[in-house]
């Protein structure tokens, strides 16, 4: 293994020699795989594109991270700034090295959404960020190139199986009724945070927002019955009251439940409610203020 991390750091070597000149593309492209970017970009989707996609996309995402989140627990992989002091730290970068989770997500989010609606366009953009995101990790010093590798490996299983098996689990909870799709909204992300340690944050947050977020998905289908359509001006209007309300609510939660004990349980709390806004509330005022048109409810 020390053969492979000494290899990748003469590679991530070489990609710093263009320091500080590429600095800031690389920090954009990093930016597109943080946890900000996903923030702002999956509830677009969901709340302004297409319902099902948007619904379908944030589940594989969240479940990608909790994966890569317990694969950096059993692998316990140094970041190359951490292996050799000569590696600049250009940006901020915690937890274990191996798999790139900027990686993972760059291939299930932008191979999900090309996968989906087929574009030519879409396939190209998507195979871009594919190879930048992971490149700029590192450029960056937060990545070895076998991190990627890993990455790739991982995200690309996950979105096989996710296109291959998703829709028909997604059929069968579906004829199981409410009652049934909301145990299993909260009961498996659950388990999810069980398993994991306390002390992964990201994990928790994961599965956390996963439950809130399924949840909300099956609230919204048995009450208010969301639409992603309407014109441009309607789509932009809910996506700017959805955003601010998501984040004034991650700013005022954060700031309520600061060091309460224990911290995985208001963790888990704090990104459930977080979840719940963004797949129920926020489509309930939409419909409610006429800003999204009303489908069925079932």
């Amino acid at each position: 293994m020390e053969n492979f991390l000494d290899w990748g750091i003469q590679v991530v070597l070489w990609f710093q020699h263009f320091s500080p000149t590429m600095d800031v593309p690389f920090k954009v492209l990093t930016f597109m795989g943080d946890e900000t970017f996903f923030l702002l970009f999956l509830p677009l989707i969901y709340w302004c594109v297409d319902r099902r996609t948007g619904a379908r996309m944030i589940i594989l995402f969240l479940f990608s991270v909790y994966v890569n989140a317990f694969a950096k627990l059993v692998a316990k992989q140094p970041r190359p700034f951490e292996y050799n002091s000569q590696v600049q730290k250009i940006v901020e970068a915690g937890g274990g090295g191996f798999p790139s989770g900027h990686t993972q997500g760059a291939v299930v989010v932008w191979g999900y959404l090309a996968s989906v609606f087929k574009k030519t366009w879409l396939w190209i953009v998507a195979g871009i960020l594919m190879i930048l995101i992971p490149m700029s990790r590192v450029y960056l010093g937060a990545h070895f190139p076998t991190d990627l590798l890993g990455g790739y490996i991982i995200g690309a299983l996950l979105l096989i199986l996710y296109i291959k098996y998703a829709p028909r689990l997604e059929d069968w909870i579906t004829k199981k009724g409410f009652v049934f799709q909301l145990g299993c909204a909260v009961i498996l992300p659950l388990i999810l945070i069980i398993i994991i340690p306390g002390s992964d944050k990201l994990g928790i947050t994961a599965a956390a927002t996963l439950m809130g977020m399924s949840a909300g998905f099956a609230l919204e289908r048995k009450f208010v019955g969301f639409e992603a359509s309407g014109v441009w001006w309607q789509r932009s209007v809910r996506y700017l009251i959805g955003i601010v309300v998501l984040i004034g609510l991650r700013v005022v939660l954060s700031l309520a439940f600061k060091d309460l004990n224990p911290e995985p349980v208001f963790r888990t709390i704090r990104y459930g409610l977080l979840g719940l806004w963004g797949t129920f509330g926020a489509p309930w005022i939409f419909v409610k203020i006429k800003l999204a048109p009303k489908g069925s409810a079932k």
